[in-house]
Order: structure tokens, then sequence, then C-alpha cells
């Protein structure tokens, strides 16, 4: 059964088409709220909240645009609203303190990659956690093109849709903080 099938008999209350449409998009759901949120907790709570809400407005779903974009504009717009939340409360960071330490929860995530080689490893950590830096400086709009763009592999008109705006519009967010990653990191790369 093709997706826009699935769609349809979900739409109709077909349970288990509703569970195979979670299951073709639940690890890049849970992989975009995670890089944007830097969160584990806040990434499961947008994981459950954003298939409730599909699950909820399903019925609405008029095959105007994919439902991937669908879907990653309800993620993007529930990560967004808890950064606006986080900015208000705090700032959450991704340390934590345990018996044994510090520990850095984005490294609590297994790693799929190899690392042989302990030296570029050392820079690949380094690396990432100048980008994280920079990131943080993003204001949230900047940060969600940045890594639409950059840790899904959309296009600038999906992303456009996905934020509600023009393809132009999503470019120039793009440029502006592609310059800040280059200019914050130009003494690194």
């Amino acid at each position: 059964m093709d997706e826009a099938a699935l769609i349809r008999a979900a739409q109709q209350g077909d349970q288990d088409a509703f569970e195979r449409l979670v299951r073709a998009y639940d690890q890049s759901v849970l992989r975009l709220a995670m890089n944007l949120l830097r969160s584990v907790e806040d990434a499961r709570d947008v994981y459950q909240e954003a298939f409730l809400r599909v699950y909820k407005n399903l019925h609405s779903f008029r095959f105007d645009c994919s439902f991937h974009t669908w879907l990653y504009r309800i993620v993007t717009n529930l990560c967004l609203d808890h950064i606006r939340k986080r900015k208000v409360r705090r700032e959450e960071s991704p340390v934590t303190s345990t018996e044994n330490g510090t520990r850095d929860l984005m490294q609590m995530l297994p790693e799929e990659r190899v690392d042989g080689d302990p030296q570029r490893h050392l820079m690949s950590r380094e690396l990432g956690r100048r980008i994280g830096e920079v990131l943080r400086g993003f204001t949230p709009r900047e940060r969600m093109v940045f890594e639409l763009r950059h840790y899904q592999g959309m296009r600038l008109k999906a992303i456009g849709d996905v934020m509600g705006t023009s393809e132009e519009a999503a470019k120039n967010c793009l440029f502006r903080a592609t310059q800040k990653m280059r200019q914050a990191l130009g003494d690194f790369v």
C-alpha cells in the first residue's frame, strides 16, 4: 500500500494504517526533535504530541502538500513552542550532573558510526561542541531553518512550506545563519 492509500485508510479509521504511518516516520520525527531541542526528554514529548496531533487532525489532511511536509510542520511548530517556553523559563543544558560526574545527554544517544581515529574523533567532538554553541546563539527561526536544511536535508521550498513562509524567506534566513556559522567557526575549519 502506498503512502496516499495508507493516509486515506487511516483517515477512515484504519488503526493498522495509522500505525504504519507512524512507523514510517517515527525515527525521522524523533531525530528532528532531538536535533532542534537538544533534550531527549523534550524530544520524546514533542514526538508523542506530534503523533497525537496527527491522529486528531488527520481527517483535515487534504493532500495539498506532502504528508512529510505536513508532519514536519507540526513537529517544527511544537519544537518552536518548546524553545520559546525554554527561553521564558531558562535555557536547559544537555549537560547534567550525576554521581559519577557530569554527563552530556547528547552523548547518551547511541552513535551508529565507527570512530577508528581517536584524533579525528576528538576533532569531531570539538567541532560538534562549537557548532552547538553557535546554534544556541541563533534565533529560533534561524536554528530551525539551518537544522532542517543541514541535518534533515530538506530543500528550501519544503523548509518554506514547513515554516509557513516563502522559499525566498527560508533562503535568506539560511544565508544569515550560514554566515553566522562560518564567522564563528572561521578559525576552526
